[in-house]
């Protein structure tokens, strides 16, 4: 029931990013979500079952699912870390690609060595006993652990910089990665605990697996769905907040270009009456102009100043609680 929504969750995901995310140049999120979406599917019970048998009915389908989730983690780090511009030398170590490599040959090795029985959906259950097992999963959420970790990091550090409701996805991607790197932490204590015979400690244990495992996948797939919706909400507040100031400053404009015509009346294409940026750059330029220009007089209040003042910051992106995001942090998440 877990893998189910947990797979569920990861194809929602894959969704929304695909309808939001299609003009983008780099979509790092967007593969490292679906390469991760497939690896949870193959973990659902039914489709394990119906899959292992293609692959010979000796579990083989485990590995596949593990590297697939390793190299969708591997591609979704490097997609956080791109976000920003803090990339500490220990946090492109973490989501290189020869980690990412040494890792994948390692459970590969690591498997062969497994007396893999039949098809099991009970895996680590059913043979976590052999050193070879415990051994293979340890590596696997270790490389998870540590991508994880480091999505953590990040995301913790741009929270702190980040203003208003810029926080959210990278508050929710916090807390699903804090999840994930105790889900990780869990596993391996686990898989000690099975092969050294301590059996009561792996019991105990077990219980927090599925509920770790949902938050985990909950949190940070709401976190990476919350960027675009974000982004969005913050363009057409932008817009909304453009529109507003540029019906503000119409009077003021009306008036510079009655005392010194302007680019506006020499080509009444000058202005589009939707692309407010446009309409209200050129206002303030022209409002500008006349204010500095010796052979005409135009005179201004200290209101109609303040709300100049305002549009410039506004245009700027000094204004933070409309200004969009950069062009990179739009391409990144």
């Amino acid at each position: 029931m877990i893998q189910m929504l947990v797979a569920t969750l990861m194809w929602a995901l894959v969704a929304s990013l695909l309808i939001f995310r299609r003009k983008r140049a780099d979509r790092s999120i967007t593969h490292a979500a679906l390469t991760i979406a497939v690896a949870m599917t193959l973990n659902v019970d039914a489709i394990y079952t119906a899959t292992d048998p293609l692959l010979g009915g000796t579990n083989t389908a485990t590995l596949v699912a593990d590297a697939l989730l390793m190299t969708g983690l591997f591609f979704l780090g490097r997609g956080v870390m791109k976000t920003g511009e803090y990339r500490p030398r220990l946090v492109r170590a973490a989501v290189g690609v020869p980690v990412l490599a040494i890792s994948l040959l390692a459970i590969i090795v690591t498997f062969l060595f497994i007396e893999h029985g039949t098809t099991t959906t009970q895996f680590m259950s059913d043979l976590g006993a052999q050193p070879a097992t415990a051994a293979y999963s340890i590596i696997n959420f270790a490389y998870c652990g540590l991508i994880i970790a480091t999505m953590m990091l990040l995301a913790a550090r741009r929270y702190r910089h980040s203003p208003g409701i810029q926080r959210l996805p990278t508050g929710l991607l916090t807390l699903g990665s804090a999840f994930g790197v105790a889900l990780c932490l869990a596993v391996i204590v686990m898989d000690i605990a099975h092969v050294t015979g301590q059996l009561d400690l792996m019991h105990a244990l077990q219980p927090t697996y599925g509920p770790l495992s949902l938050l985990t996948f909950l949190f940070l797939c709401a976190g990476f769905a919350a960027q675009p919706a974000v982004r969005r909400a913050q363009h057409y507040l932008r817009g909304k907040r453009t529109a507003a100031l540029a019906a503000q400053l119409e009077p003021l404009w009306n008036r510079a270009k009655n005392v010194r015509p302007g680019l506006s009346q020499a080509d009444l294409h000058a202005t589009n009456a939707e692309d407010h940026e446009g309409r209200l750059h050129r206002e303030i330029v022209e409002i500008r102009d006349a204010m500095i220009d010796p052979r005409v007089t135009f005179d201004t209040s200290r209101t109609e100043c303040t709300l100049l003042e305002h549009a410039e910051s506004h245009l700027l992106g000094r204004d933070r609680a409309a200004a969009p995001r950069t062009q990179k942090e739009e391409d990144t998440s």
